[in-house]
């Protein structure tokens, strides 16, 4: 049996999906999980990018001791320098560094000739030896390059020091067939090659990410990169979960197998969806909520007798509960604390008792408080509680031959308090016009998503906003059992984001594009 490593980009790459932007609370508490879920390596960021994503990477890397962290970083000594100084404070201090080999990013992009890119590598990878026990080189677009060139330059970075080849399919480009080819060539080709691991890093463009990653693995790779549900740049990247769900499922027949605890792929999958704002489709492979619901009649008919029939995956198996513990407003602090512990989470006696004050509060209004509401109650409690601006109170007026009124009460940080009102043609509108008011701000609201935390009248509303003001744009969530107050908690989350973007920007000086 062969071990396949795993190497998240969820941070990196996975941020790089339109209309993600988390804060360092969320990434830590991704970062976290990810170690928990048995990810081999972990991409934190782009060090060079901006001093928020330097400090993201070093915080990650001086904190997470379970696996390897790395930062990406572009052939060039600045670049590696800055990545150095965030990573290297990890138990394994690990560099990305990419530089594109196909055709027409040599001649439009970097307007070099190939032998002047393989310079350009080699040395690079020289330089960052001098620091980094561990370096993964990248072909970008490897999957558009001509093989006998990426043969050679592969050839001459690991006789620099590279410890890890990676072949990207940048574009989505290629086909399963082509891109197994393409790493059966090396292998063949490339008279040092087994001295790296091979990685493969496939973007989903054609839908076909997660099938040319396992082809990849047919032919020699022993590194697969991707990020959690599949996000990332355009169509997303590989589904990790979907990776390594196939290569336990099938090891019989890709005789491999990786350290990822699948029993934690349902949890890491549904933070990853919440902190991002992007939801999981409901027909998703492995973690999607129809992955395990049988309704044709025949499909019952075979389940209930032998589920293997139509099964090929347990529930249990990715972490789903079948038949989850319910606590409800007759449950005390001691149940409280032990089922937060049985669902994973490490907090501390005073976000305990806080929290344990918003669980009773939603059990006098739901009968049943679920594992689900239970992980969105903590996630709001944990990753936004440095806010400018909180809720103090909320009073909407609304009939259907009147018009919709807010009146919306804030309490600054420091003690002040802001009260306005404002109308709207309809009641969300009216509250996000008053806290427009509140903030002396006009905001532009760019998305706007509602979804339930399970079902059921009396189920938590969950609200997902993106808003843009001054040239920044930022996103929110709000929780709430009222579908009102929690569209208020989003607005409002999403402008103490923006306002706190803006503040960044000013003490370091950087341009709002």
């Amino acid at each position: 049996m062969n071990k396949i490593k795993i190497f998240d980009t969820t941070l990196r790459d996975g941020e790089q999906s339109p209309g993600v932007n988390l804060n360092f609370q969320e990434k830590m508490e991704i970062a976290r999980q990810l170690e928990k879920y048995g990810v081999d390596i972990i991409e934190a960021g782009f060090p060079a990018a901006s001093k928020g994503d330097f400090q993201s990477v070093r915080e990650i890397a001086n904190t997470i001791k379970g696996c390897s962290v790395t930062g990406l970083a572009r052939a060039v000594k600045s670049d590696i320098d800055t990545a150095w100084e965030a990573l290297k404070g990890s138990e394994e201090p690990r560099l990305h560094v990419f530089i594109a080999t196909s055709p027409i990013h040599m001649a439009y992009k970097f307007n070099k000739k190939p032998e002047e890119i393989v310079e350009i590598a080699v040395e690079m990878v020289k330089y960052a030896s001098r620091f980094f026990p561990v370096i993964q080189w990248s072909a970008e677009d490897a999957s558009r390059s001509e093989l006998p060139f990426l043969a050679h330059i592969t050839e001459e970075v690991i006789k620099a020091g590279a410890n890890v080849v990676n072949l990207p399919d940048t574009v989505g480009y290629t086909t399963p067939k082509e891109y197994g080819a393409m790493f059966s060539y090396l292998k063949e080709n490339v008279p040092n090659i087994h001295k790296v691991d091979l990685s493969t890093h496939c973007h989903d463009d054609l839908g076909m990410a997660v099938a040319n990653s396992l082809a990849a693995v047919e032919n020699g790779a022993t590194q697969i990169e991707g990020a959690i549900n599949g996000i990332g740049e355009r169509a997303g990247n590989a589904a990790i979960e979907e990776v390594a769900v196939a290569l336990h499922t099938r090891k019989d027949f890709y005789q491999s197998y990786t350290n990822i605890t699948l029993s934690e792929t349902k949890r890491t999958s549904d933070l990853v969806s919440k902190l991002t704002g992007m939801a999981i489709p409901a027909n998703k492979a492995v973690v999607g909520r129809n992955a395990f619901a049988h309704e044709s009649g025949i499909h019952q008919d075979g389940f209930l007798k032998n589920r293997s029939t139509y099964e090929i995956i347990s529930p249990e198996l990715v972490g789903v509960q079948q038949k989850e513990v319910v606590l409800g407003k007759h449950s005390g602090r001691h149940a409280f604390r032990t089922h937060l512990m049985d669902l994973g989470f490490t907090l501390q006696d005073n976000q305990i008792d806080s929290l344990f004050e918003k669980f009773k509060d939603l059990a006098d209004k739901k009968k049943d408080v679920t594992d689900d509401d239970l992980f969105s109650l903590v996630l709001q409690k944990t990753v936004n509680s440095d806010e400018l601006y909180k809720l103090d109170s909320l009073q909407v007026q609304y009939g259907s031959h009147n018009i919709p009124t807010a009146t919306i009460t804030l309490t600054k940080n420091d003690g002040e308090s802001v009260q306005e009102a404002a109308t709207g043609s309809g009641s969300v509108e009216a509250i996000y016009n008053t806290l427009n008011r509140c903030v002396d701000s006009e905001l532009k609201l760019l998305d706007y998503r509602l979804q339930s935390i399970n079902g059921g009248p009396d189920a938590l509303a969950e609200v997902f906003v993106k808003i843009e003001g001054n040239g920044v744009e930022a996103s929110g969530r709000g929780l709430a059992y009222d579908v009102l107050e929690s569209s208020a908690k989003a607005y409002l989350n999403a402008i103490n984001r923006m306002i706190a973007i803006q503040e960044y920007r000013k003490e370091t000086k950087q341009e709002v594009m």
